[in-house]
């Protein structure tokens, strides 16, 4: 009889199975949503260790290079300080010779503006911030490409490639050629203007010397991921020789695009020669059919871009300066190269050497 009981009370205490399907509802949305808030707990905890990183190597370099000045120290101590920490925290790293060296130059970089490092500077990783203080020594250069690091999640691999292609001077100190001021209102028309470059470097691409627009056009196309690199975030490919009917004629766009911050379709014309003014009312044409055909209401104006070989400042600002619609002209290159010019001005790897063996 107490076997039977006992059985019996096992019995009952099974719990009974319960099917997910069809008995929680909003499970699924429920787990998302979970997931979603670890995930944003996962990348907050990552961003708060790489600001304590950041700012854990701002006050080493700090410390290094007061007691440096304030005690005579040469750099041969950073040997000895490299081995001691390292042997006193054998499972950190970063704590190399070269890398104590980099905190130093790191807290050099920016002892003058010491609000900047905790706002900015610390929300990149170090391998960044590497990059930036020994590629550039201008200020100003240095926090625009740490904001813009941040602003468009750059890999190091991108920042390094924005950096040697010189993208600081192309996109905000190039004397552009547009109309924008004239054709949109602001803010859009600051916008639109820093969004464009000039020039743009296509040195992704390999084409021989007698390649035409429509080689360029395919080449563009084919390596679509770079072109959209170099173009800049915010561009969405909608294709090429985009079709646009106008009175039963048949018309078409080399390459459309949409640009998501700026909420506009973004037209660009190849041509594989030196600006001309006709090439100027031709986009005209263009962003008017686009502005009528395909422009959805809450969009801004449809903007043009003319990419050329080269171009004539004052030949491309007279085409247009009275054009309804709103256009740039810039430049294209297939290589990074300093132009000819430029490097002139420079001086030879010979005469650098000798200046560093004087300053020795």
């Amino acid at each position: 009889m107490i076997r039977k009981l006992q059985k019996s009370t096992k019995q009952n205490q099974t719990p009974t199975k319960v099917s997910i399907k069809g008995s929680l509802s909003g499970y699924e949305e429920f787990l998302r949503d979970l997931k979603a808030r670890i995930r944003s707990a996962q990348i907050k905890a990552a961003l708060s260790v790489n600001r304590e990183l950041i700012l854990l190597y701002w006050e080493i370099g700090k410390a290094i290079l007061e007691r440096q000045e304030h005690s005579g120290w040469g750099d041969a101590v950073l040997d000895r300080l490299s081995k001691d920490l390292m042997s006193a925290f054998p499972e950190t790293q970063g704590l190399s010779r070269r890398n104590l060296y980099r905190m130093r130059a790191f807290y050099l970089t920016y002892r003058e503006t010491p609000k900047f490092v905790p706002q900015v500077v610390a929300q990149i990783p170090w391998g960044h911030n590497v990059l930036i203080i020994e590629k550039i020594k201008n200020s100003r250069e240095r926090e625009w490409y740490a904001r813009q690091t941040i602003e468009n999640g750059w890999s190091r691999a991108v920042l390094v490639h924005q950096i040697e292609t010189d993208l600081y001077h192309r996109q905000v100190k190039a004397e552009k050629t547009t109309n924008f001021p004239a054709t949109l209102p602001p803010p859009q028309s600051d916008l639109v203007q820093q969004t464009m470059k000039d020039p743009y470097i296509f040195d992704f691409l390999a084409l021989g010397r007698k390649a035409q627009e429509r080689d360029l056009e395919s080449a563009l196309v084919e390596k679509i991921k770079d072109f959209l690199l170099e173009l800049g975030v915010g561009f969405a490919f909608l294709g090429s020789q985009y079709h646009v009917e106008v009175s039963g004629q048949d018309f078409y766009i080399d390459l459309l695009f949409y640009h998501h911050r700026l909420r506009c379709l973004v037209a660009i014309d190849l041509k594989m020669e030196d600006f001309k003014p006709e090439f100027a009312g031709k986009m005209n044409f263009y962003l008017s059919a686009l502005d009528d055909l395909l422009r959805h209401p809450e969009d801004h104006p449809s903007v043009g871009i003319i990419l050329c070989k080269g171009k004539k400042k004052k030949i491309a600002e007279y085409a247009l300066r009275d054009m309804s619609k709103p256009m740039g002209v810039s430049e294209y290159r297939f290589t990074s190269k300093l132009p000819r010019d430029l490097a002139k001005a420079l001086p030879a790897p010979r005469d650098l050497e000798r200046l560093m063996e004087e300053e020795e």
